[in-house]
């Protein structure tokens, strides 16, 4: 195995609980390795400080498997993959959820949904790739699914000079039927967004329940349904759900039906700001006492965080702007460039401009089959707070 010197004292980081090494931390930084190979990290004074695959071409050139000088063992995709869906049980989510969640779980670069006999995978980085083989074999054995999508469809591969083609291992249906919370769900596998669905606001959803009882909802950017039709099931008298994406409104339609709450809920196709606009003049037929707000990552670099701040914060005014006093927001941002302190900041912004009085009643993240590492930010990429008017 080759090995990669870092410079003097530029293991600080890792041994801070980051995973990551960038290539001007490495002292003479060999372009002739191809691209997802495994190599050894070494200290400036040769000390083994993990193993990891190695990408001369990406600003990320280490991602580690793992730390210290322990060798890696020859089943370490079988191991690693079989300890993830171990913590899943843990936490109860065993048929339906997400079972690889990259660097939380010792396998960067690597994202797996299940959709209960179908898997969902997507391939991040050049590492993954060379070991996708033993992927396959490996959540063969552990989930026994009927069918595996290899989606292969993100940004990141062309930046690891991947192709984005997908692959399917076994039987792969247009669409499936799942469970959360109680609420049964179509998911389209092959056109839907990311995997198909958005496992990691499960446990919003549930906290949301005792909220929606009695209330009039806006559900914004509401793909498939499930934060509108999780409101209708927990008593709202009436969900309006809204989305830019015409197939998205066509399957939360069925999944209103599937749940038999299509008289509750009226999904259509719309733009999110041109409704807020309208809220805030008087212009809908009724009044919402609740906003659902889940935008989509706006932020794709960091280059782009001023204006996508800019963008989060007209939202959330907006909202805010166009509640009656004791109305609720439920705003949500999904990039790992918004941190925390941000996302509260942006919510601070936009009540000062909004110029009410709010309270903030909760503050939580991503569900726990999206486990965040300590010592790596990079990790914890949901924000969501539940908001009240005054």
């Amino acid at each position: 195995m080759q090995e990669i010197k870092l410079k003097i004292k530029e293991e600080r980081r890792l041994n801070a609980g980051h995973w990551w090494v960038f290539s001007n931390e490495i002292d003479g930084l060999d372009t002739s390795i191809e691209p997802g190979t495994l190599v050894r990290v070494m200290t400036h004074e040769g000390k083994q400080a993990g193993i990891g695959y190695f990408n001369p071409h990406s600003l990320i050139a280490v991602r580690l498997i793992s730390k210290g000088e322990e060798e890696l063992p020859d089943n370490f995709v079988f191991e690693n993959l079989d300890n993830a869906f171990a913590r899943r049980k843990e936490i109860g989510v065993r048929k339906y959820g997400r079972m690889c969640y990259g660097e939380s779980d010792n396998m960067p670069g690597l994202v797996i949904d299940r959709y209960g006999d179908v898997l969902v995978i997507d391939v991040l980085t050049a590492g993954m790739e060379k070991l996708k083989p033993q992927i396959t074999k490996a959540v063969q054995k552990i989930f026994k699914p009927t069918g595996i999508y290899y989606k292969n469809d993100s940004a990141f591969r062309s930046l690891e000079g991947l192709t984005n083609t997908p692959e399917i291992v076994g039987e792969v249906p247009e669409e499936v039927e799942i469970e959360e919370n109680g609420v049964k769900y179509k998911v389209p596998l092959r056109g839907g967004q990311k995997t198909g669905f958005y496992f990691d606001q499960r446990e919003n959803r549930a906290f949301l329940k005792p909220y929606f009882k009695d209330k009039l909802v806006l559900d914004l950017y509401s793909y498939i349904g499930s934060f509108g039709i999780t409101a209708a099931l927990a008593g709202a008298s009436q969900v309006w759900g809204c989305d830019s994406s015409a197939a998205a409104v066509e399957y939360a339609k069925k999944n209103a039906e599937l749940n038999g709450v299509q008289d509750t809920v009226v999904f259509h196709r719309d733009d999110a700001e041109r409704l807020l606009s309208a809220m805030k003049k008087g212009e809908l037929p009724d009044q919402p006492d609740m906003v659902l707000l889940d935008p989509p990552a706006f932020v794709k670099s960091r280059k782009a965080l001023p204006q996508a701040v800019g963008l989060y914060v007209k939202l959330v005014k907006m909202a805010l702007e166009g509640l009656k006093p004791g109305g609720y927001l439920a705003f949500s941002t999904c990039s790992h460039h918004v941190s925390r302190e941000l996302f509260v900041d942006i919510i601070r912004q936009g009540v000062s401009k909004a110029g009410v009085q709010a309270t903030l009643v909760e503050l939580r993240g991503q569900a726990k089959d999206h486990p965040i590492l300590i010592g790596m930010p990079e990790t914890e990429y949901l924000h969501f707070a539940l908001i009240q008017v005054k």
